[in-house]
């Protein structure tokens, strides 16, 4: 890993609240830990486009929200397409647009 893009990921990190926790293995972090390692190593490469496969599904409703927050936060700030998939409404409630697939069609939710 270059010196940038080592600095760029402890920024991101960091940002994400792990600044303390750099130096733990995975098996060593929280649920909540992880799938902020997750966020940032997804967009350490500036994505244009993001695919989420239920990123808050094995989490508390608490952590659950804030990688939720932490996910749109750094969406806006990359200017970065977001494709999630969830079963969550309140997420899904979140997106700009929502398409339910219904029976093996993908459905506009209103």
């Amino acid at each position: 890993m270059s010196v940038k893009a080592s600095e760029q990921a402890v920024a991101l990190l960091t940002q994400l609240g792990l600044g303390q926790r750099l130096s733990h293995l995975p098996a060593q972090l929280y649920g909540g830990e992880q799938q902020r390692v997750a966020l940032a190593r997804a967009f350490s490469g500036r994505p244009q486009i993001l695919f989420a496969d239920e990123p808050t599904g094995n989490l508390d409703r608490t952590t659950g929200d804030r990688i939720a927050d932490e996910l749109f936060s750094l969406k806006q700030d990359f200017a970065t397409t977001l494709i999630l998939v969830t079963h969550d409404r309140q997420l899904a409630a979140r997106c700009e647009r929502r398409l339910r697939l219904q029976d093996g069609r993908l459905e506009e939710v209103a």
